[in-house]
């Protein structure tokens, strides 16, 4: 096998085979599913006060009056919708408890799964409201939607805060998005909390549900300002703290292959990092041109400290960077997060398959089996020069008693199929499946072994979007 060696002067004493023992390292929280669910059930019951709330505030008269009914089907698709909005940002706020059971991965399905609906609850909510103003004003629907707009600055204000959630709406659309660069996106994504903080004050403040019912003003100002909490506190807060904690800084950058690096920080107290195989960290370096933008990137070893490695393939102008970050160069961090951790695992034993760059997330998980686990560990790549950090593997796999397969050469000549897999893992429906890579790969991988008769609770995975 062609692959990148570990330089025995190298600055990160990289462990080939022995696992860490408990001792030396932090303990790492374990997943607690009962939780997640908890929340959802708790979600649900929300969503049902929500709704509950709007049918109460209606009386007999106000609905039978000109343009009650619209009126009221604006309350209440305003309702729901604000309520999913805020779901929607909670999903995405990185909350430990939910994200080490759901992973990135998860949150972000749901979280695109249910974005459409709010926003097209909201602009149901506007369309509703405006028609049953003009209907009760017996006035025209453009010259009533001129009144509301003029007359009534907050809603000029949240109808600005709609236009920024359809904006976003907009450019999520999968062509839209894929010709966007990530720092455009977050950049963009950061207008949905605007969005929300403009929209606020209206529903306060002329919402039919919150005029003299100060039980429902007050439950949902708790549940922005419980929102805002958790976001300021998990996006920035815990980041912020981390970061002074361990003080991470650039000490080499190392090349491993053909546009691809290692980048080795020191820190301290990295024993404290309750980091498990497989996980990545939004990674923010405080050079020129870099410091304003956090990237995701894999672990590709357990910290020892006091050093930390992440391993990157150039696929972009920043990642491209990062083979010119300077010796000294501060690093702020987000993380650990992702459920690709052998805490996932339903079975004793498991399959790792990685193609790419995927080696990362693979080899530091690989390093917190344990010792006899005999994984099977399937590499994939077009030519053995892409086959970084193969050494390194080899020794884990060996070290822990398992198989290691490589696969290299063009797709028809050394593919993972249904009759190379059934080869190479006899026992596929006794392992845990973990896959890792770019984002076709994964999702031909999951697909063959779900076709083999592999359950989805037994199957892991983490797709690097290239």
């Amino acid at each position: 096998m062609s692959a990148s060696s570990v330089r025995s002067g190298s600055a990160f004493p990289v462990d080939r085979g022995r696992r860490r023992a408990a001792p030396d390292g932090p303990r790492v929280p374990m997943p607690r599913p009962a939780l997640a669910r908890t929340a959802l059930l708790v979600a649900g019951v929300g969503l049902g006060v929500t709704s509950a709330l709007t049918f109460t505030a209606e009386t007999a008269g106000q609905f039978a009056a000109p343009g009650g009914p619209v009126t009221f089907a604006g309350n209440l698709t305003g309702m729901i919708g604000t309520y999913l909005a805020l779901m929607m940002v909670l999903l995405v706020s990185r909350i430990p408890a939910i994200e080490r059971v759901l992973g990135q991965d998860g949150l972000l399905r749901w979280h695109r799964r249910l974005a459409p609906w709010p926003i097209s609850l909201l602009v149901a909510h506007a369309v509703f409201i405006t028609v049953g103003y003009a209907q009760a004003a017996r006035a025209g629907l453009w010259h009533e939607a001129g009144i509301l707009l003029t007359r009534f600055p907050d809603v000029l204000i949240a109808t600005i805060g709609l236009g920024i959630m359809c904006l976003i709406g907009v450019i999520s659309i999968r062509a839209i998005r894929s010709r966007l660069s990530r720092e455009t996106w977050w950049m963009v994504h950061l207008y949905m909390y605007l969005a929300l903080a403009l929209s606020f004050m209206h529903v306060i403040v002329l919402g039919p549900s919150f005029v003299g019912h100060p039980l429902t003003r007050l439950v949902w100002s708790l549940a922005w300002a419980g929102t805002a909490g958790l976001v300021l506190v998990y996006r920035f807060g815990l980041p912020v703290v981390r970061s002074l904690r361990h003080r991470l800084v650039v000490v080499e950058v190392r090349p491993e292959g053909p546009g691809v690096v290692s980048v080795i920080c020191s820190g301290r107290d990295l024993d404290k990092l309750p980091v498990a195989g497989g996980q990545f960290m939004m990674w923010r370096f405080l050079s020129r041109g870099r410091w304003w933008q956090a990237h995701p990137f894999s672990l590709s070893a357990l910290p020892r400290p006091p050093y930390v490695r992440l391993t990157v393939k150039a696929v972009g102008g920043y990642s491209a960077s990062l083979s010119g970050l300077r010796p000294g160069t501060p690093v702020m961090v987000e993380g650990p997060y992702g459920a690709f951790t052998r805490h996932a695992q339903v079975w004793p034993r498991a399959v790792l398959v990685a193609a790419g760059i995927g080696v990362t997330a693979l080899r530091s998980l690989l390093e917190d089996l344990p010792r006899k686990s005999s994984p099977i560990v399937l590499l994939r790549a077009s030519r053995r020069e892409d086959l970084v950090l193969g050494e390194e593997v080899a020794d884990l796999v060996r070290n822990r008693r398992g198989q290691l397969h490589v696969l290299v050469g063009r797709r028809e000549q050394a593919s993972i199929d249904e009759r190379a897999l059934r080869q190479l893992v006899p026992d596929l429906h006794r392992r845990d499946v973990f896959v890792c890579g770019p984002e076709g790969f994964v999702a031909s991988i999951v697909d063959l072994v779900k076709s083999l008769g592999v359950a989805d609770e037994a199957i892991h995975h983490e797709a690097f979007a290239l």
